[in-house]
């Protein structure tokens, strides 16, 4: 694992305690004589790491020492991703390093990294949610896919945002040793083995953007009235436009169509009932502008890969989520 300074920790030490479980796991059930995988953080120079919160890490191994090509290559995110990647010693070593590598990974920022070296172009790749846009502005080679808990492509990952890592640590646990010590180590460490849905679970409600005020006044309408009629010519009545330009300036202001923004803000409005209201899934359906469940589930799973019952149970403040003393289904 290479920890550059000002790492997020957990993207860190998130991974490799997944792989320190599963020594342990494969040992103490017999399957392992000695813990098959040895863990180690890798940085500028041996010894302290501050990350992002102020802690500190040991690498035991400086990018200058000679070592063998390594079986898993894993590269952490963090604040500190933005200076790093302006050292062109470290994108280098880290080139050359993926490159002699059996498989590569990133975690979060840390796909930014991987970028930097140019091997990901022509790859898909994901990032942390709010990233996503400037991975795929400024390495437009790369395939982005925003909504993914983590990508494979080829012998390179990505994973999403900070615990994102662990998922994708599970995933080559799963691919080393099987699903069953994959599992073990998952309820172990109190994770879904396969976690519901996408980052886009996690990613804030709609903001209207900034643009024209005739645009801003439309956005605001449909997000204060996800239930009202929100076809292309009841907004334009309501900029004062007419359907045609309403529809060619909604685009070039906020990038998406009408009937997108008004499909992504009824799941929003939604999203926030179902979390903080005890109010029935037919009722939010009617009341967020979906009319039949039918039709919000199809959105759900569309934008979040998650049906609305589902992503109640998960995110829900009335219903607790998953209480002390259950465990998620594995």
């Amino acid at each position: 694992m290479l920890a550059i300074e000002n790492a997020q920790i957990l993207d860190v030490i998130g991974p490799l305690e997944v792989f320190g479980s599963a020594n342990r796991w494969l040992t103490a059930n017999g399957l392992a004589v000695a813990p098959p995988y040895r863990l180690q953080i890798l940085a500028e120079r041996a010894g302290p790491v501050t990350m992002n919160s102020g802690l500190q890490l040991v690498a035991t191994h400086a990018l200058s020492a000679k070592k063998p090509p390594l079986d898993s290559f894993l590269v952490a995110g963090g604040s500190g991703v933005w200076q790093a990647r302006e050292n062109r010693r470290l994108i280098r070593w880290i080139g050359e390093r993926a490159t002699s590598s059996q498989r590569v990974a990133s975690v979060c920022s840390g796909a930014f990294l991987l970028a930097a070296t140019g091997l990901l172009n022509g790859r898909a790749a994901t990032t942390h949610w709010s990233d996503c846009p400037r991975l795929a502005r400024e390495f437009p080679e790369i395939r982005v896919e925003p909504d993914r808990i983590f990508v494979r492509d080829g012998k390179f990952y990505s994973s999403g945002g900070v615990t994102a890592g662990m998922d994708l640590a599970l995933h080559l646990l799963e691919q080393d040793w099987g699903r069953e010590v994959a599992v073990e180590v998952a309820r172990e460490l109190v994770l879904f083995l396969r976690r519901p849905g996408g980052q886009s679970q996690f990613s804030p409600h709609l903001v209207a953007e900034a643009g024209r005020d005739p645009i801003r006044q439309a956005q605001r309408h449909i997000l204060d009235h996800p239930e009202a009629d929100l076809s292309v010519p009841a907004l334009a009545a309501i900029a004062a436009m007419s359907p045609r330009n309403f529809a060619r300036a909604f685009v070039a202001d906020t990038g998406l169509t009408p009937a997108k923004f008004v499909e992504q803000a009824r799941i929003d409005a939604a999203r926030l009932r179902l979390e903080q209201s005890a109010a029935s899934i037919d009722a939010i359906a009617r009341d967020c502008g979906f009319g039949a469940p039918e039709r919000m589930r199809r959105a759900f799973h569309r934008h979040l890969s998650i049906d609305p019952s589902s992503y109640r149970k998960t995110f829900s403040s009335t219903s607790g989520g998953l209480h002390a003393g259950t465990s998620p289904q594995l």
